[in-house]
């Protein structure tokens, strides 16, 4: 022990007299150690980040459209209706909530010109399941939906268009034969951009009206919550399984989840960070090639010193492990300020983010940054120790 600790002693005076050269070379350690924890930390964001954005479109979400009817057209019998919908509820103990929709391209006057709208009829519990935020006013009522009132829901760009800076809510709109009023302004918590039945410019009316305008009583769209992520395959199965039994054999629907959008974001994550842990550790394996570098010329340069310290009784190994500590000093000292920094920048930038974007510190990415970082000192400092070790004394006595 009183052996280490005076190889230990003399190897953090070796590095005290040499004070800018160990702080050079731990420089690429710095870099590659912080290097590792902000791209751990980056990755944990961006990905937590991104499945909280798809999430938002529906927790837990299942639904399913008519995709095909035969070669014999396409059947009332085929159509997805109020029935099914009830019956998912009844039927699958997982499924919290259900709803169903149904699209009608539609027309407005504005300043005296028609403008398109996308007409969408929706059941009650279509806002829970989309989440939908009510900007304005309030979403439909049990009354709404059973009196079939002429009442509406519109985007901000149609109330934009329609009222100006207005307010809107109470004011009409009509639609083809038949005038809304206006009771909400609404907006999709995650924006779909146009690839869900709602788009930038849509209004959306109870179901039951829809059905008294058109005469029909189908649904394009069928959704379902479901109360836990790992019930979500079951709901899928058991949904289409029920479909199937309450409609002719030759329908064909398309039940979907987001686990598969869910899946691909997870992949494209993972497959970023070990790109750039990648790169980080080319810096730590270029930090250690330095470190190796600068341990060759401080053993040439302290030939004479490992002679004498032999020649008065050090052993191969005091002189093996001196040169480890200090390049185990090197890189530790420069893992533990890169450690620092990486958790450091992402502490600084936390309130400049989102109110709802929290930057997460995985302790993880520290231990590995720290080990990786010392291990790489150590594996690259073993040579140039190993060569200072295995000077004869005689030799290296008469090195000028």
């Amino acid at each position: 022990m009183m052996d280490l600790r005076e190889t230990l002693s003399v190897a953090i005076d070796a590095l005290r007299s040499n004070k800018l050269r160990a702080i050079l070379t731990s420089l690429g350690v710095i870099i590659g150690s912080a290097s590792i924890v902000l791209v751990v930390t980056v990755a944990l964001t961006s990905q937590k980040y991104v499945i909280g954005q798809i999430e938002a479109i529906g927790s837990n979400l299942v639904y399913v459209e008519l995709v095909s009817a035969g070669s014999i057209g396409q059947p009332l019998s085929y159509e997805l209706t109020e029935g099914d919908m009830n019956a998912l509820k009844a039927t699958v103990p997982e499924v919290t909530e259900v709803a169903g929709t149904r699209e009608l391209p539609m027309s407005i006057v504005v300043g005296g010109r028609e403008r398109p709208v996308n007409l969408i009829g929706v059941t009650e519990g279509y806002q829970a399941i989309r989440r939908l935020v009510i900007l304005r006013g309030r979403y439909f009522d049990v009354s709404d939906m059973e009196t079939r009132n002429k009442v509406c829901l519109v985007t901000k760009q149609v109330a934009d268009r329609v009222f100006g800076m207005g307010n809107p809510i109470g004011g009409t709109i009509r639609m083809g034969e038949l005038t809304f009023t206006v009771i909400g302004v609404f907006r999709e918590r995650v924006s779909t951009f146009g690839l869900s039945e709602i788009k930038d410019e849509s209004v959306i009316i109870p179901l039951t009206l829809m059905k008294y305008y058109t005469g029909v009583n189908v649904l394009r769209v069928l959704y379902a919550q479901v109360d836990h992520p790992e019930n979500v395959e079951s709901v899928e199965r058991q949904m289409a399984h029920l479909l199937q039994s309450r409609h002719p054999a030759g329908a064909e629907y398309n039940v979907q989840t987001l686990a598969a959008i869910l899946s691909v974001a997870k992949k494209i994550s993972l497959a970023l960070t070990i790109v750039l842990l990648i790169f980080a550790l080319i810096a730590l394996i270029i930090s250690g090639i330095g470190i190796m570098n600068i341990m060759l010329i401080t053993v040439k340069e302290r030939t004479r010193e490992i002679g004498i310290r032999k020649a008065i009784g050090a052993t191969r190994r005091e002189i093996l492990y001196q040169f480890l500590f200090e390049a185990f000093l090197i890189s530790g000292g420069g893992a533990v300020l890169g450690v620092l920094i990486g958790v450091a920048i992402p502490v600084m930038i936390q309130p400049w983010l989102p109110g709802n974007l929290r930057v997460p510190i995985s302790p993880m990415s520290v231990l590995l940054a720290f080990g990786i970082s010392c291990s790489t000192g150590l594996f690259f400092g073993y040579l140039p120790a190993n060569q200072a070790a295995r000077l004869q004394p005689i030799e290296s006595l008469r090195y000028e």
